[in-house]
């Protein structure tokens, strides 16, 4: 009687495997069990260092005939680009997976798509992007995050230094969501084929601005911390330092929209995607504390 070969589990690739979202992503696929991980990544050396799960593959949004051996023999892909100039990394992406035979993608996008008033440069890439995912001929899930809690990592350099955050819009409110929350709604969406279809707008579980994420550090961190508002033109000179015009021009457009309420109201998409409610920033705050200088006698936990 010949023995009846098992069937290999399903495949899931990781793109942007090294970054915020993509590395939770890639521990929390290993962390489920049934799956094999692959990261696509332009360093897989930097994966192997960081010690991400999985089998690390070399790969180049630029060139999709590498994208598409990378790809081979997987069954669903997240899609995480990165560079709104360059609008061929998600068609090459969404190319070779077709070609390659992967059947679903999740798509991390933008909850700013679904306002009509958002018509930076960042927003356009976005709703661009989701209509190439749906003309993909895949299955898709979209996963339409608010602003990462873990952008305030960018204050840490100050708040260890002198006590002091620097930011534009210390009044506009933001229902910024714990990437891994995210994260677990991707996972999620990769696992189970019945997600096809669904978009997901994730935010946390109430709106902050800028001074109450100061004020709630301050809290976290047992000591007291100061708030200095940035002109716009202060705050565009450090964006022109990092990125090319248009998109700290977007970014520009994008803190007005926030002054002005356009990012408070706040969703019920990760209890919806996950199961569990959203993660608060008193949360996140306290389990990355040691990243805003909190002591080795305390890490800042209450």
């Amino acid at each position: 009687m010949t023995p009846q070969r098992r069937p290999r589990p399903p495949v899931v690739a990781v793109t942007g495997a090294t970054g915020t979202v993509g590395r939770l992503v890639a521990h929390g696929l290993a962390a489920d069990g049934t799956v094999g991980v692959r990261l696509l990544t332009r360093d897989p050396a930097r994966a192997a260092r960081e010690g991400l799960p999985g089998r690390a593959v070399a790969a180049d949004f630029g060139e999709r005939a590498g994208l598409r051996a990378a790809l081979e023999g997987a069954d669903a892909v997240l899609v995480v680009t990165g560079d709104p100039l360059r609008p061929d990394h998600d068609e090459n992406v969404l190319a070779a997976a077709r070609a390659a035979g992967v059947r679903r993608a999740v798509k991390l996008s933008a909850l700013a798509v679904l306002d009509p008033g958002a018509q930076d440069a960042l927003t356009r890439w976005q709703r661009d992007n989701e209509e190439r995912l749906r003309a993909s001929g895949l299955e898709w899930t979209l996963l339409r995050p608010r602003a990462f809690m873990t952008n305030t990592l960018g204050w840490a350099a100050s708040v260890r230094a002198d006590g002091t955050v620097h930011a534009l819009g210390g009044s506009g409110r933001n229902a910024c969501v714990d990437p891994r929350d995210v994260a677990d709604a991707a996972v999620r969406a990769l696992l189970d084929p019945e997600r096809a279809g669904d978009a997901y707008a994730l935010t946390g579980p109430e709106p902050l601005s800028a001074r109450e994420q100061t004020d709630v550090l301050a809290r976290v961190l047992r000591r007291p911390l100061r708030f200095r508002e940035l002109t716009e033109e202060q705050a565009l000179e450090r964006w022109r330092a990092r990125w090319p015009e248009p998109l700290a021009q977007a970014l520009l457009e994008s803190a007005r929209r926030q002054e002005a309420g356009a990012k408070a109201a706040v969703a019920d998409g990760v209890r919806e995607a996950t199961g569990h409610a959203p993660r608060a920033f008193a949360d996140w705050a306290r389990d990355h504390a040691g990243a805003f200088g909190a002591g080795a006698g305390g890490t800042g936990r209450r």
